[in-house]
């Protein structure tokens, strides 16, 4: 068997380049390679459908919507070096930019249309769809213009770490290794965790402090109380997040839950407050802890991500002009007046067909809008337009913005605030009740689309630009990939809808999808919006801006559950711990290359598990241990949960250079 010849990224791939310096890619750009192949397009297909239902399914179940670039690109390597395909990294990388339409396209259907469900509003298969497919083809046209900016002119002024993973990923696996192996093995691990855990209820998904007798008198007398999710999969989520921001997360989880919430407790605990105007009988002090932070502590969490979205807007003008600047140059420039004309890799689609596709995309969603059932007339119908058109344009560059530096987009600060936006004018020109309902989330659906998928496709051109791919062919494709995302997310949803619902006890949790239905219902329906807690969100917002500190993953953490917060916390703790104990950065950067693929693997395996479980009662078969989970499933999740981790912790450790 012939050995693979070492592959490595180029010294200047992520420091600023010196004058007169260019960056030359590991692919030559003055030659062809097979990217878009019969292969690389099939795989990348598959790739979607499969982790678009275990993205569905885990942003359904926890609130966040992991990112499958890593995974996808695990797997890409292990099949092409198993095939021995010829120019395999040249099709990984198409493979994963069509199977990174998963994450994208999930975050934007399920942040906004599980709200529908959750108001009682009716909304077909279609509707869905089409939310979701011109959403993420109007992401895809606002985004190509600004590639160059991003990817080539902010050269090494943006850290870009989840496309230095992936791209790091499909490099080394050019050179062979045992990353696949890894990834497996940790994917079976976390899969039959957490399968054991919804499937059978071999223990309890959440330990809270209630189980305790002293636990359950304090949360009913002063309020106070605390939860922590078992699963793999939120437990991997941690790890990749990283300790820092999952320690942001959970200040502003607890800042709620141990300091707000009793206080409203000692403050209104004797009154009934009706924020809202939908007749709430209950005092403060009747409420359990969990009922006062969805009717009011999540609130102010809601204020927090819509102010941060402001701020981001702000800070991101600069981006806006510069980027704007070339994608006009771009347009005005004569065929053939290039000096970069030849080099396939920075061959874009060309500016007016990116220009007449916005054009076509923003006629057929005004004629979705207009004659899909979700405005009353063509008036309302112009209006929904402008607010998706100018809306997602400006948010655009904070999407990108926000994965180039930290790796995370914002998309459902930026949707809030959209909503907010929706709702007031949608009223304003007579659209309310149910039908208003229905058409600020469908419209809400199409912006934070557009703006999730923008967001993930700088990542996959960043991967690109280092690797050497032809970015036309990544953009053309890109396009396929949403649309079998799209038909995926809105069929699981369906699905999952039938199966456990949105509401009641046994319910997915959907939390932003819950913060999108508390934002625009009172408005719809007569009644007001809670603007004290919004405010005291804004003004959370502001000081945490005063002070450097990130305003957007603060008030994420202020408005999802805690049990959903604080295994981030635990996640990030193991990632830091196994980066930091040796004295060789080469021996601490491999440990933590190697907990990202366990974490990775976590993710995945109980993702694909727990849809796995979901069709399984959705077929009617119960196998869940009722009585057992609740007699002894808190007491006995704790031992797993602490191998889980110590698995984590010595599986990373056990490496090398």
């Amino acid at each position: 068997m012939e050995d693979k010849k070492p592959v490595s990224l180029p010294e200047n791939a992520q420091r600023e380049l010196k004058p007169g310096e260019t960056y030359k890619p590991i692919l030559d750009p003055a030659k062809q390679y097979a990217e878009v192949t019969p292969y690389s397009v099939c795989i990348g297909i598959l790739m979607v459908m499969l982790f678009s239902a275990a993205a569905a399914y885990l942003g359904l179940k926890v609130g966040q919507v992991f990112e499958a670039a890593i995974p996808i690109a695990i797997i890409a390597v292990g099949l092409t070096g198993a095939l021995k395909k010829k120019d395999g990294l040249a099709q990984n990388v198409i493979i994963q930019s069509i199977g990174g339409c998963s994450g994208a396209v999930v975050a934007g259907a399920i942040f906004t249309l599980p709200a529908i469900y959750i108001l009682g509003v009716e909304v077909n298969f279609w509707q869905m769809f089409l939310s979701s497919l011109l959403g993420g083809v109007l992401g895809i046209l606002f985004l190509i213009p600004f590639r160059k900016y991003f990817v080539k002119e902010m050269h090494g002024k943006y850290p870009f770490p989840e496309a230095t993973a992936t791209t790091q990923v499909l490099v080394s696996g050019e050179s062979g290794g045992s990353s696949a192996k890894t990834l497996i093995a940790a994917g079976l691990i976390g899969g039959l965790y957490d399968f054991c855990v919804a499937t059978f209820g071999t223990w309890a998904e959440t330990i809270s402090t209630t189980v305790m007798g002293w636990g359950a008198a304090v949360a009913d007398k002063a309020k106070v109380v605390l939860k922590l999710n078992t699963g793999a999969a939120v437990l991997g989520l941690g790890y990749i997040i990283g300790l820092k921001y999952a320690f942001i997360i959970c200040c502003g989880s607890l800042l709620v839950w141990l300091v707000i919430i009793p206080l409203m407790n000692l403050i209104w605990g004797a009154d009934v407050i009706d924020l809202m105007n939908t007749g709430v009988t209950m005092t403060i002090g009747e409420m359990a802890p969990e009922q006062i932070f969805k009717d009011y502590a999540r609130h102010i969490g809601i204020g927090g991500i819509a102010t941060a979205g402001i701020i981001g807007i702000v800070k991101s003008f600069g981006v806006i002009k510069s980027a704007a600047g070339l994608a006009v140059n771009e347009f005005r420039r004569k065929p053939g007046a290039t000096a970069e004309k030849g080099l396939r890799t920075e061959e874009d689609l060309p500016m007016k067909t990116i220009v007449w596709g916005v054009v076509i995309a923003l006629l057929a969603i005004f004629a979705f809008f207009a004659f899909g059932g979700v405005v009353d007339n063509v008036w309302q119908a112009v209006v929904g337009l402008v607010i998706v058109a100018v809306v997602s344009f400006l948010f655009t560059t904070v999407a990108a913005n926000a994965i180039a530096i930290v790796g995370s987009n914002p998309v459902s600060g930026m949707t809030l605030m959209t909503l907010i936006i929706a709702s007031l004018i949608l009223v304003a020109v007579g659209l309310k009740g149910n039908a208003g309902m229905a058409a600020a989330l469908i419209i809400g659906g199409v912006v934070c689309t557009a703006l999730s998928v923008a967001g993930s496709f700088i990542t996959d051109l960043k991967i690109g630009y280092w690797i050497g791919s032809t970015p036309k062919k990544q953009e053309g494709w890109k396009f396929l990939g949403v649309a079998v995302s799209a038909v995926t997310v809105c069929g699981v949803m369906l699905v999952l809808n039938k199966t456990y619902g949105f509401t009641g006890d046994q319910a997915l949790v959907a939390p932003q999808a819950n913060a999108m239905a508390a934002v625009i219902q009172p408005m719809m329906n007569g009644g007001g919006a809670p603007w004290l807690l919004y405010g005291i969100g804004a003004a959370i917002a502001l000081l945490l801006t005063a002070f450097k500190v990130p305003a957007l993953p603060f008030a994420l953490g202020m408005f999802i559950p805690i049990d959903l917060n604080l295994p981030l916390l635990v996640g990030g703790a193991i990632s830091w711990y196994v980066s930091t104990r040796s004295k060789d950065a080469a021996v601490n950067a491999a440990r933590q290359e190697k907990g990202t693929l366990i974490a990775s693997g976590f993710i995945a395996g109980g993702a694909l598990m727990g849809v796995v479980s979901a069709i399984l009662r959705f077929a009617n078969v119960d196998l869940f241990l009722s009585g057992w989970n609740a007699a002894y499933g808190e007491a006995v999740a704790i031992v797993p949960f602490v191998l889980l981790i110590a698995y984590m912790v010595y599986a990373s450790m056990k490496t090398s250079k």
